[in-house]
């Protein structure tokens, strides 16, 4: 028998935000709702992926903002921000500024690396600077820096001048960004997929997100995707000053089946099954390794998860819901994954 998995403690979920390109207000106000959805049946966080020329949210900050002020108590996140398209400068700036209007509930996901088809969008994202572009770890050391309160400039103080009127006019500056908010520095979260991007996070005191990618770096023709995700986790903690304690979170596609309907089920069971294929080895030159979604009732769901090597050493989890779902289907895979699913891993909801 394998070893006893963590109770869980955080239920989360992650959803892409997709909407129809005619119709974009409907689709990001499926996103709020699903959201305050989530709240109202006690999960622990909601996490917002993040797509650029794409029918998906393209901006997870601004949709966090309107989140936070729809709910009270749910974490709200990113997974992830993709750092190559973002200036780490503004980007703490808005974090911070979303972290204190929902009360310190802000988790921003981040990951680094080129911006995706970058040949094609570099001259507008980056028209004189393309090539000189930090896309590694720089640019993530830049925003941890930001965040947690260390200077960006080597000036502060007040300035003066004479206005139109006769009195002396003030600006006072500060050294470092503004606003700032003092605990998000400790939420902040690195998406990875190596292990190197596991103990970079761990050394760098982050948190660190695994989700259903990672890449088979050994020799090994067919190695098992837990195996490898749970040598991720283990490399993270040996290298994060809080060890065994260091923040973990897993986001495996889960599709509980309890309350669907005969034809809701068929929809689900053919989304995996046409995703199956690449699961079956390492795809492509990077060696990606995909997990197979897991679709079925809330106990045999907790039955495979509990069988998992990597599920077994954590006790958070943000379950990505698939893309091309409709709003109806998201209720009813939440609300099992609320009142079966988290309870069958040893959950309670969050009040």
């Amino acid at each position: 028998m394998p070893p006893a998995s963590r109770p869980l403690r955080k239920l989360g979920f992650l959803t892409i935000g997709l909407f129809d390109e005619a119709d974009p207000v409907r689709g990001h106000e499926s996103t709020l709702e699903i959201i305050e959805l989530g709240e109202r049946l006690g999960f622990d966080s909601a996490w917002l992926r993040h797509r650029h020329l794409q029918y998906g949210i393209s901006s997870p900050v601004a949709v966090l903002a309107a989140a936070s002020q729809r709910t009270r108590r749910i974490e709200l996140g990113t997974a992830v921000i993709p750092l190559g398209w973002e200036n780490p400068l503004r980007l703490a700036e808005d974090l911070a500024t979303v972290d204190l209007l929902s009360g310190g509930r802000v988790n921003p996901g981040v990951s680094v690396g080129p911006p995706m088809h970058f040949d094609q969008v570099k001259g507008a994202l980056y028209p004189d600077t393309a090539d000189a572009e930090d896309f590694g770890y720089g640019r993530v050391r830049r925003l941890l820096d930001f965040v947690r309160g260390r200077p960006a400039t080597d000036f502060s103080g007040v300035e003066g001048f004479e206005a139109t009127r006769r009195e002396p006019q003030f600006e006072y500056s500060s050294d470092r960004v503004q606003p700032h908010s003092p605990g998000l520095g400790r939420r902040l979260w690195y998406g990875g997929g190596s292990l190197g991007s596991a103990r970079w996070a761990g050394e760098h005191a982050m948190n660190f997100l695994t989700s259903s990618v990672v890449k088979a770096e050994g020799d090994e023709e067919s190695p098992d995707f837990a195996e490898v995700q749970l040598s991720h986790i283990r490399a993270f903690r040996a290298a994060h000053p809080d060890g065994e304690a260091a923040r973990v979170s897993q986001g495996l596609v889960v599709v509980p089946t309890d309350s669907a309907s005969p034809e809701q089920r068929a929809k689900y069971e053919k989304y995996a099954a046409k995703r199956t294929p690449r699961t079956g080895s390492p795809q492509g030159p990077a060696r990606l390794m995909f997990a197979p979604d897991i679709v079925g009732t809330s106990d045999e769901i907790a039955q495979r998860l509990r069988a998992h090597a990597a599920f077994r050493e954590v006790d958070e989890v943000a379950f990505a819901l698939p893309f091309t779902f409709e709003h109806e289907d998201y209720v009813q895979i939440l609300t099992d994954m609320a009142t079966r699913l988290g309870p069958a891993l040893g959950w309670r909801p969050g009040v």
